[in-house]
């Protein structure tokens, strides 16, 4: 007797979606077993295919809205779907910042088990051409006899064949096809595997990673390239320490304004920095709008990279020390606080995740305390952090839920009150929270 034929992966299936799951995917239940749908929102009757069965739960993809959700939008971009940069562009942009919030306020509760007294007002700015920073794939494709220049297929290893994108800045996501035939010119086109992107106030700088020597003709191919477009050209033969403008010197400085604080911060094209310029600037103001910075306070800041928060903070307080791990960002932030004439702030190399990194913070002067870790969070730094000292403490986060394990400690075993917390679209039609958190 011959067994019942499962369904195929193929036949698409009917499914009423329930929620939206963290990372932006439609959540449906189907025969109790829950299925995780791409390009489906809640409310919404969808028909899908399904593309993963797991154990615990299977993974799918909308092919069709049978009930469209009324949050649902035409997405602008003529490659979403294809192209993995973006997740949520078929959201409503407002419904996308609540849905971060939901997903702030749910951590808190689930991972820190603790809540803010207060809900900050989300922030948000431009939705398109905000991105300054990225890092494209490079590849030659003999079968399309061409460069493709872009983002990661969704869901897959290959580069999107994409000519533009919505949310680059427009010096580089307009030129994307140009790129292109910019790199087939080339005699090493084969041997570029990645651009990195850094746009800063001035000029758009590309670092071109290329595993082959470049020719005077390449040189003279790129220069001229420049010549006709706000693009300055950096080259990388090696590590991140090989990387040198085209011309063989630095190249052009790069830097962006926080105007509302007369700051100018200069930066290198591998530098970390804020990948919205625009959003940031309304971060530093709501940093410092918590914070509090006055005349009589010595203000810690820790994971300081290029001094974003600490040479603004620095305006208003008595004294700003920033700590980083990187000698090369404090270097930078030295120089950016002699630039701004700020001789109230100093900014010192200090591996934070050591766990003898307390004593050494101890040993500076501070009464109020800024936390800006990467997406594995403080737990380390905060665990040694005498915070009886600190009367408030601003923690930036990039990722919920390290936010809400370190809030969990700083509340219940620092005895420290969540006094605030909110979100700001740093990274909108994408599912990325940014996030922010006053404690007293």
């Amino acid at each position: 007797m011959s067994r019942p034929h499962k369904k195929r992966l193929a036949d698409p299936v009917s499914a009423s979606i329930e929620s939206l799951s963290h990372e932006g995917r439609g959540i449906a239940r189907i025969n109790g077993k829950t299925v995780f749908i791409d390009g489906a929102l809640p409310g919404e009757e969808v028909r899908f295919l399904y593309t993963r069965r797991r154990g615990q739960f299977d993974e799918g993809r909308a092919v069709e809205v049978l009930e469209p959700s009324s949050s649902r939008v035409e997405p602008r971009c003529r490659y979403y779907g294809m192209c993995g940069g973006c997740s949520l562009m078929h959201l409503d942009s407002e419904e996308q910042i609540l849905h971060k919030q939901s997903v702030l306020l749910e951590q808190l509760a689930h991972l820190g088990k603790v809540e803010p007294e207060r809900i900050l007002p989300p922030l948000s700015a431009s939705r398109w051409g905000y991105r300054r920073k990225a890092r494209l794939g490079a590849k030659y494709v003999a079968g399309k006899e061409k460069v493709l220049v872009g983002f990661r297929e969704k869901f897959s290893s290959f580069i999107a064949d994409i000519d533009s994108c919505e949310v680059l800045h427009p010096n580089l996501g307009e030129a994307i096809g140009q790129l292109k035939e910019l790199i087939h010119e080339l005699s090493v086109y084969r041997q570029i595997p990645q651009l990195e992107v850094a746009i800063s106030d001035s000029v758009a700088a590309v670092v071109i990673r290329h595993l082959a020597p470049l020719t005077g003709n390449d040189k003279r191919i790129l220069a001229d390239f420049e010549a006709q477009r706000p693009v300055r050209f950096y080259l990388q033969p090696g590590g991140l320490d090989s990387v040198h403008g085209l011309s063989g010197d630095d190249g052009q400085n790069l830097y962006y304004r926080l105007d509302g604080h007369d700051i100018t911060v200069e930066f290198s094209p591998i530098d970390f920095t804020q990948v919205n310029f625009e959003l940031n600037a309304l971060l530093v103001d709501r940093v410092i709008e918590l914070l509090e910075p006055g005349a009589a306070d010595k203000v810690l800041d820790l994971f300081c990279g290029l001094g974003n928060f600490t040479l603004p903070i620095a305006r208003y307080a008595q004294h700003a020390t920033g700590l980083e791990s990187s000698e090369d960002l404090v270097l930078r932030a030295q120089r950016n606080a002699r630039n701004n004439n700020l001789t109230n702030v100093d900014f010192n190399a200090c591996n934070l995740m050591e766990p003898d990194a307390g004593p050494l913070v101890s040993g500076y002067a501070y009464n109020k305390v800024l936390l800006d870790p990467p997406r594995t969070g403080a737990r380390e730094i905060i665990e040694q952090l005498d915070l009886e000292r600190v009367d408030r403490l601003v923690y930036v986060s990039c990722n919920p839920a390290t936010l809400a394990r370190d809030a969990g400690i700083l509340v219940k075993q620092g005895g420290l009150g969540l006094k605030a917390a909110g979100v700001m679209d740093m990274f909108p039609h994408t599912s990325h929270v940014e996030s922010i958190a006053l404690f007293e």
